[in-house]
């Protein structure tokens, strides 16, 4: 009786699910997991992107208010003008609007904008372990982001901020600034420098410090690495090596008043660097006068309508460097950002992906971003969201047609 009854359901409910089938052909409820494969580039260049992982949103931060970094001191998301933009502390604005840095939809469609542009490697801005001010926030946000790394077959690493390490002492987190480096340092070893996809060079993993600006006696930077084996290959900023001594494997360069900065490290400084990561920028225009966030640094980069970077990037072309790091992917506040906004749309995707040496994949950029929409617009319908998941991994193993197959039928047919 109960196998009559089951048939007679099944027969009864066919119609049903054949034209189920035939509307909504975009539902995948078997996701087919596939590897990541890198994408083809013509310039052997290593191509890094720096990254703020600080900002939160009403529903993500501890106090249900906007990140600091979002309002700095004046200013609220909650006010939007007619086309419903949210006032932030920036100049310019994010196309999918101010963002939370560990909503894992935004962790994927940042990531999968990076690897079409050709970008190898993400270097995220690390404020430590320590339980003081948004550090923890920090950390989790950057915890997240590793655990999406290996999905796309990019890259990772850490510029850490010792300049933390006063607030640290001064709160009572670490009896030292030695101390606390080195619960940062210990943290570093166990958590990411074995990580497959974090990025070594020589065989060492990169750790970059911006400064000095705390660990400024070489001795400190011996005694933090004295538990570490492998050392790291340490790079400070440009001209501040010799505050790390021996520890120091070389420098980077990054974003200041003009192009002449680049020039001279590139020419005077670089070939007596074992290790020199260069640097290039779209502009930079800072929001903290404005926002209350402190004074302006006094200076700008006229952006010129896109043509700072390319520039910027041709200059570490012509020096010959191994590796680059774009300052920044998502710098609001000082205006630094390749990321889409709403400015510059993708054009310095595009300018990225030309100096990388990418073919194809004309319409990825656009795809990427209907892929993050679709994840928000469905964000409680399981089926749309395997479809979604599906969609990723064709992504990610560079089947971008499949994937954009994907995205059509979805945005057309769910209901």
């Amino acid at each position: 009786m109960k196998l009559l009854i089951k048939l007679f359901f099944f027969f009864a409910m066919l119609p049903w699910l054949t034209s189920c089938n035939k509307t909504n052909p975009e539902i995948t409820q078997n996701i087919q997991v596939l590897d990541p494969i890198v994408i083809q580039k013509t310039n052997a260049m290593k191509i890094y992107v720096h990254y703020m992982v600080w900002f939160e949103t009403r529903s993500t931060s501890n106090n249900g208010k906007w990140g600091y970094h979002w309002t700095m001191k004046n200013e609220n998301p909650d006010i939007t003008d007619a086309n419903g933009k949210r006032q932030i502390a920036s100049y310019f604005y994010p196309s999918i609007g101010p963002y939370a840095s560990g909503d894992k939809f935004l962790i994927e469609y940042h990531l999968l904008l990076m690897k079409y542009a050709g970008i190898d490697g993400v270097i995220m801005d690390w404020y430590g372990t320590h339980n003081v001010n948004d550090y923890p926030a920090i950390k989790k946000n950057t915890e997240a982001i590793v655990d999406m790394i290996g999905k796309t077959g990019l890259q990772f690493a850490v510029d850490y901020e010792d300049r933390t390490l006063d607030p640290v002492v001064q709160q009572s987190a670490a009896p030292s600034i030695i101390d606390g480096a080195i619960d940062d340092l210990s943290y570093l070893k166990s958590n990411f420098f074995t990580n497959s996809n974090y990025i070594r060079i020589n065989n060492q993993p990169l750790l970059l410090v911006f400064g000095p600006i705390v660990m400024q006696d070489a001795a400190n930077w011996t005694q933090a690495f004295s538990m570490l084996n492998p050392k790291p290959c340490l790079l400070t900023l440009w001209y501040q090596s010799g505050e790390a001594g021996i520890n120091a494997k070389g420098e980077y360069s990054w974003v200041y008043q003009n192009n002449t900065s680049l020039d001279n490290f590139y020419n005077n400084k670089v070939s007596s660097l074992s290790v020199a990561i260069g640097s290039a920028y779209p502009g930079f225009k800072d929001f903290y006068a404005e926002g209350g966030g402190g004074e302006s640094l006094g200076w700008t980069i006229d952006d010129k309508n896109g043509a700072t970077l390319d520039e910027t990037l041709q200059k570490a072309k012509t020096a010959n460097l191994n590796y680059l790091q774009i300052a920044t992917w998502n710098d609001f506040g000082e205006g630094t950002m390749i990321e889409p906004t709403n400015e510059f749309g993708n054009k310095h995707l595009e300018t990225v992906k030309t100096f990388a040496g990418v073919n194809g994949c004309s319409n990825a950029f656009e795809d990427i971003k209907k892929q993050y929409d679709l994840r928000q617009k469905y964000k409680t319908n399981v089926s749309a969201q395997k479809s979604l998941d599906q969609s990723f991994y064709y992504f990610v193993s560079l089947q971008d047609e499949k994937a954009a197959n994907i995205l059509d039928s979805l945005q057309n047919n769910v209901h």
